[in-house]
């Protein structure tokens, strides 16, 4: 059965991965970017039944706007992120604004701004991209930290919140594949992937089959899901 889905921040890299795979599976997707022309050319790229429209959610008062003609939906993707190096000697006021004001505030107004079209029912799947950093940081993530963290205490109450509809959110760790891990030089991964238990990191395939899991499993709500192939465990 088509099921009809909007991925915010799904014109590249995972949430792209994301579109791909619920259109190829024919269901009606809506894809953002910040850009409405790149956008809609994503869009094209994939599929005929995926739309691409422009929402920044970094800006929260142009969300309801933006997303005015979306119609009703059975699930929500937030995969929109922008990476930060931010450290307390050295802070900058402005990046650390923007990145909590985009996953915290900008998540919740999207969801608010969506409620009256998510159709009420256990069926209904909302997914919140959050991070491995909240409880493994390394130097320059104290603003990529906080907000991980505050995405699993954002996806505990919405969930209690907007029962039937669930909310769960997914933290992927380090993603071998992925356009930003990927371009490492030669070697620089190795570190990583020797602290798996089977010596190799996440895909985004992982990424996209486990987004779909928290989409569509009924009987999973208020859950924060890593991915990461047991990263840090050896």
């Amino acid at each position: 059965m088509s099921r009809r889905y909007l991925v915010v921040g799904g014109t590249s890299g995972i949430g792209r991965e994301i579109v791909a795979s619920l259109a190829a599976d024919g269901h009606e997707v809506t894809l953002t970017g910040r850009d409405a022309v790149a956008a809609e050319a994503i869009a094209r790229e994939i599929g005929p039944n995926v739309r691409g429209i422009a929402v920044d959610i970094s800006e929260p008062e142009d969300i309801a706007p933006a997303l005015a003609d979306v119609g009703e939906l059975d699930g929500l993707v937030l995969a929109a992120i922008e990476r930060d190096a931010n450290t307390v000697r050295d802070y900058d006021i402005a990046r650390a604004r923007r990145l909590v004001t985009l996953k915290l505030v900008g998540y919740t107004e999207t969801v608010h701004t969506l409620l009256d079209r998510l159709v009420p029912s256990r069926s209904t799947g909302i997914v919140l991209f959050g991070g491995r950093a909240k409880d493994a940081p390394y130097p320059g993530s104290i603003t990529v930290s906080t907000i991980n963290g505050g995405v699993e205490g954002l996806t505990t109450a919405l969930a209690l919140e907007l029962a039937p509809l669930r909310v769960n959110a997914l933290h992927p760790g380090i993603i071998g594949d992925s356009p930003f891990w990927a371009g490492k030089p030669a070697g620089v991964l190795d570190g990583y992937s020797s602290r798996t238990p089977g010596g190799e990191l996440a895909t985004m395939r992982d990424v996209v089959d486990a987004t779909r899991f928290l989409l569509h499993n009924e009987g999973v709500s208020a859950t924060n899901l890593y991915v990461d192939r047991g990263w840090r465990i050896t």
